[in-house]
C-alpha cells in the first residue's frame, strides 16, 4: 500500500537515487543546460530542505521502500501596485522510480500535494515542464494543470 508522508533524513540516499534518474531524462533532453551523472541536490543540499518549513518534501513510499518525491517550495506574492497577494505552492520536481512508473503514483502524489496546499491557504500550484518532456507534460495536462505563461529563449 502506498503511503505519502513528509520526506525525513532517513529517506536521503532514496531521493538522492531518484534525483539521478530524473536528472538523466533531463540531461538527455537538454545535454546542452544538464551534465549527466549529477544530482540537482547534494546531500547536505538535501539536509537543509529537510529543515526548511516553506519547502516542504514530501516521499511516496511502498512496503518501507521509496517509490516517489514532490519537492515544494512555498512562495507569498505581496500586495502591489499590480498584482494581489497570495500564497503558491511551487512544485520544484517531482519523481517517480522508473521501476513503479505507469501505477498511478505520479497521480497519488500530485493529488496529496493539492491537498497540502489547499489546507494551508494556497491559491494555486505551480510548475515547470522542460520543452520536450512529453511525458510529464500530458501527465500534468492530465492532473488539470494548464499553461499559465511560456519562456521562451533564443541560443546565442
Amino acid at each position: 500500500m502506498l503511503n505519502i508522508r513528509q520526506a525525513k533524513e532517513k529517506d536521503i540516499p532514496a531521493v538522492l537515487d531518484l534525483l539521478r534518474q530524473i536528472l538523466e531524462v533531463h540531461a538527455v533532453i537538454r545535454p546542452d543546460l544538464f551534465i549527466s551523472g549529477t544530482t540537482k541536490y547534494t546531500e547536505p543540499e538535501l539536509k537543509e530542505i529537510l529543515a526548511d518549513r516553506d519547502r516542504p518534501l514530501f516521499v511516496a513510499e511502498e512496503n518501507g521502500e521509496v517509490v516517489g518525491y514532490c519537492f515544494c517550495i512555498l512562495e507569498h506574492t505581496t500586495q502591489g501596485n499590480n498584482k494581489r497577494e497570495n500564497k503558491t505552492l511551487f512544485i520544484d520536481d517531482l519523481c517517480v522510480d522508473e521501476k513503479f512508473r505507469g501505477q498511478h503514483i505520479g497521480r497519488q502524489l500530485t493529488d496529496f500535494v493539492t491537498a497540502f496546499a489547499r489546507e494551508i491557504g494556497c491559491y494555486d500550484i505551480t510548475l515547470n515542464v522542460w520543452e520536450g518532456n512529453d511525458a510529464a507534460l500530458n501527465f500534468y495536462r492530465s492532473s488539470g494543470f494548464t499553461a499559465r505563461k511560456t519562456v521562451m529563449e533564443k541560443l546565442l
